[in-house]
């Protein structure tokens, strides 16, 4: 089966090529993701995310997903010694970058609960896989209809952060200013919970963010620096 949905913001698209009835795990899958979207969008007033990020709820009140979610915000904070930061001065609390890697692994989940064994969820682009191997390619940062590599994933996720869709809108938390030294940057891990919070903190990171990346245990990394030079560790899956 397959399905398209337009949901946080962006094209979520389900691809199952299993035998059997997976309607009902389809339809939970896009029901959890709307509901991420209510629950955790910076972008509704009446959020759980917006509320607290205005005092309106105190840290003891907010649901366990949501402290989960700051949880790990923190983590990559630490890691990165304040370049991921979602509580820049100035702005509203933002923990997107993980949200949406976390949510959709979770969504992953509920397919495998269900007894799909191969399926590929592709969230705007931030991609996790059962099964395979699975092609998955890798945006040229600068021109749309290229890529620069295309790998061969199995049982893993892919997370891409970049300036070619939105611009600069990742911030190194250390400056405040728009991270700088990197065009694009691809992380291959476990799970997508791991590859989207890790590829958007290495870009925040700057020139040291591959290294960062391609340290941290299950992580293979691939990235096109600002001089155009590629960076790719020994073990990114390559297809042949």
């Amino acid at each position: 089966m397959r399905r398209v949905e337009h949901v946080m913001g962006f094209p979520v698209s389900l691809r199952i090529d299993d035998e059997g009835d997976f309607e009902p795990a389809a339809d939970a899958v896009f029901a959890w993701l709307r509901q991420v979207d209510v629950r955790f969008s910076p972008f509704r007033h009446d959020s759980e995310v917006s509320r607290y990020g205005r005092g309106e709820l105190a840290a003891d009140e907010l649901s366990a997903d949501l402290t989960e979610v700051l949880g790990l915000c923190e983590q990559y904070r630490a890691a990165t010694g304040g370049a991921f930061d979602v509580r820049l001065p100035g702005r509203n609390l933002d923990p997107c970058a993980v949200v949406k890697g976390w949510s959709v692994q979770r969504a992953a989940g509920v397919l495998s609960a269900a007894g799909a064994r191969r399926f590929c969820l592709n969230a705007g682009g931030d991609v996790v896989v059962s099964g395979g191997p699975w092609r998955v390619g890798i945006r040229h940062p600068e021109q749309a209809g290229r890529l620069c590599a295309v790998l061969a994933v199995t049982d893993a996720a892919v997370a891409t952060s970049g300036r070619y869709e939105r611009g600069d809108h990742i911030l190194d938390g250390r400056t405040g200013r728009p991270a700088t030294g990197l065009l694009s940057l691809t992380v291959v891990a476990p799970t997508l919970t791991e590859a989207d919070g890790t590829a958007t903190a290495a870009f925040a990171l700057g020139p040291d963010g591959p290294a960062w990346a391609a340290a941290r245990t299950g992580c293979e990394v691939f990235a096109v620096d600002t001089a155009r030079r590629t960076v790719r560790t020994p073990g990114l899956p390559v297809a042949a």
